[in-house]
């Protein structure tokens, strides 16, 4: 559900991969380790993965992203908005074969573009939903396969995706918590990405999946002033860094070899820093 394939397409063919999902919201860990209740919110979102096979050993294509919130103690989203549009690239490296202990292995690099609404957010944070930055992930992903004594086969995936993002420009209300008048900046911390999931073949048409993640982002600083002060006096916010661990566990369908339906759920419980969510998501794949 979470970790990308380590496979690229062959030549000429593609892939499309729209997710639907709602992150529900609602309790968290604070910098000093102590529990904090939030407001329920539902993060109703969709992601796409449009990939296609550039060579045999490369794939290239662009991830969209849209969503709205809904708030239960402010105001929801005016409308539908767009996230930051991630584009890629990747380069496999390995192909795994038979018998063989070293698993398809390529690596992909990533840049994320500042396209979403992030700052001048008025009376509507909700309305929040890029960076401001740009963000570049390099990316290496491994995939292996085990035939079990009972035939049927159990495929692991292990991926490990560190990023690094710019300096975003803030003005008034934004998604770092800034205010109206304010003016200044803030440099999202670098963070890493650890995935290993595991696919188990009950049928051919039917897989059970889990996914197991490990997240760590550094502290993220905002420093400005507000245009309403006459002093302006420098004003500093950190988000301290936050570690999540997530589960995924999913169902997954396949009525035709090139098309199929996948249904799981993601859990993060609270952390340091970290939101308690639970994400039902649903996806579609399509290959041709």
């Amino acid at each position: 559900m979470l970790a990308p394939s380590a496979s690229t397409l062959p030549r000429g063919h593609f892939l499309i991969e729209p997710y639907l999902y709602d992150v529900v919201t609602q309790g968290f860990y604070d910098q000093d380790g102590t529990r904090r209740s939030a407001p329920r919110t539902d993060g109703i979102g969709s992601l796409t993965y449009i990939l296609y096979g550039l060579a045999n050993k490369f794939t290239v294509g662009m991830i969209p992203v849209a969503g709205y919130t809904e708030e239960s103690n402010g105001p929801s989203s005016a409308g539908i908005g767009m996230g930051d549009l991630t584009l890629q690239a990747q380069y496999r490296l390995k192909l795994f074969h038979e018998g063989s202990k070293i698993p398809t292995m390529s690596v992909a690099v990533q840049e994320t573009l500042p396209t979403g609404k992030y700052d001048r957010l008025g009376s509507r944070p909700s309305d929040g939903f890029g960076s401001g930055a740009y963000t570049t992930t390099v990316a290496l992903y491994s995939q292996t396969y085990f035939w079990l004594p009972n035939g049927r086969v159990l495929r692991m995936r292990f991926n490990v995706a560190p990023a690094f993002s710019s300096t975003a420009k803030i003005q008034d209300v934004s998604i770092y918590g800034t205010t109206a008048g304010f003016r200044g900046h803030a440099t999202p911390g670098a963070s890493i990405f650890v995935d290993a999931a595991w696919e188990y073949s009950v049928t051919r048409r039917w897989v059970l999946a889990l996914d197991a993640v490990y997240r760590h982002q550094a502290n993220t600083p905002v420093t400005g002033y507000n245009a309403f002060d006459p002093n302006r006096s420098t004003l500093r916010l950190d988000s301290g860094s936050s570690v999540a661990f997530q589960l995924a566990p999913a169902v997954e369908y396949n009525w035709k070899r090139n098309i199929g339906v996948l249904l799981g759920t993601r859990f993060i419980p609270a952390g340091r820093n970290t939101a308690a969510t639970i994400t039902p998501a649903i996806a579609i794949n399509y290959v041709h």
